[in-house]
């Protein structure tokens, strides 16, 4: 079965040329595009300061950093993580980029474009002209945004999953990934869930339609549901 890997970074700004550095990594393994259970999640130490307007997106501080591992130093166990697989991210060209930058600074190959699936050019592909940010989509398929008070990979990962879900083909949420006791396959399990604000409407012929039924099956040869 398919394996892929939904990430996302936390960066002390917006642009990895000019000594912006990674300082948070997220990731989800997803097996037939569902979480398996597996993440992998990591601060690192930027070496070098954090400004205010980037704390205020993350909540993290050059406090809150100091004495976390550096790049090069979890650079092996994320690579192992994610293997060769495909990366899905939202604006993944963002997250690419610094991860690129990140592995060039340790000396290590780069991540292939090839391998990116960017979740915000589906989304734009699909809802084109609407704001396609990850606030936007899960507000637009009614995912829980409430835990969501800064940008936390982890958290941003999960939301994210739900919200590729949707986004690989309209399956419902409280979608379900199962193994059965006593090992074998995952399998998956499908509930159905009625958005907020959709009423059900109950319909009942009257005597005049049921009368035009009846014609029409009349004249169907051996209706199949009056045998």
């Amino acid at each position: 079965m398919k394996r892929s890997i939904l990430f996302d970074t936390e960066t002390t700004g917006l642009d990895p040329l000019t000594g912006d550095r990674v300082i948070e990594i997220a990731a989800l393994e997803l097996i037939g595009d569902l979480p398996s259970g597996r993440s992998y999640r990591v601060l690192i130490d930027p070496e070098r300061d954090v400004p205010e307007e980037a704390s205020r997106v993350h909540g993290f501080t050059r406090a809150d950093l100091e004495g976390q591992p550096k790049f090069a130093d979890i650079a092996p166990e994320f690579l192992e993580f994610i293997g060769d697989d495909e990366l899905i991210a939202h604006n993944a060209a963002f997250d690419f980029g610094f991860l690129n930058a990140e592995l060039r600074r340790a000396g290590l190959p780069e991540l292939a474009m090839s391998r990116m699936v960017d979740t915000l050019q589906i989304a734009r592909a699909r809802f084109p002209g609407m704001p396609n940010s990850l606030d936007a989509l899960c507000r637009r398929f009614s995912i829980d945004l409430s835990a969501r008070t800064t940008h936390n990979a982890l958290l941003d990962c999960k939301l994210l999953a739900e919200v590729y879900i949707e986004l690989s083909g309209g399956r419902q949420r409280g979608l379900g990934l199962s193994v059965e006791e006593g090992g074998g396959a995952p399998t998956t399990t499908y509930e159905y869930a009625r958005p907020a604000g959709h009423a059900v409407v109950r319909i009942t012929p009257d005597a005049a339609e049921l009368a035009a039924h009846a014609t029409f099956v009349d004249a169907l040869a051996e209706p199949l549901w009056r045998a």
